[in-house]
């Protein structure tokens, strides 16, 4: 079988080596994520949102839901971050298609943010007032 300039001559991780790269390749994602201020924000958000739950005595299912929706946040803010360094390597020149490609993803943490936020309201609203 003949070599195509696609293949490779490195092999895969297997086994547990592979989850220890793909461990140590997301720990990476997550130092280069910690560089962009927004994701920091958030990071904050979250702390402050877990301190509001303690003080108006949230229920362990609030905690779980809280907690499942601010990695989701995370995730999309990752991919957010993603999509605006490969718009930028790509396509380095202003262009319609990476503006829309970059507000797209913009919009996605807005829509995750604003759940978030209704969450947290809620779940205030519901412990102090009802």
């Amino acid at each position: 079988m003949e070599k195509t300039p696609l293949d490779s001559d490195i092999r895969k991780a297997s086994g547990v080596r592979r989850v220890l790269a793909a461990t140590r390749y997301s720990l990476q994602g997550l130092v280069r994520l910690w560089q962009e201020e927004a994701f920091r924000h958030e990071v904050i958000a979250f702390a402050a949102g877990l301190v509001v739950f303690v003080a108006v005595g949230a229920h362990l299912s609030d905690y779980l839901i809280y907690f499942v929706l601010m990695l989701l946040l995370f995730a999309v803010e990752a991919l957010n971050t993603a999509i605006e360094e490969l718009v930028d390597r790509i396509s380095p020149e202003i262009s319609t298609v990476g503006r829309h490609a970059k507000d797209l993803g913009s919009f996605a943490v807005f829509c995750l943010l604003g759940a978030n936020s209704l969450f947290a309201l809620y779940v205030v609203a519901v412990r102090l007032w009802f």
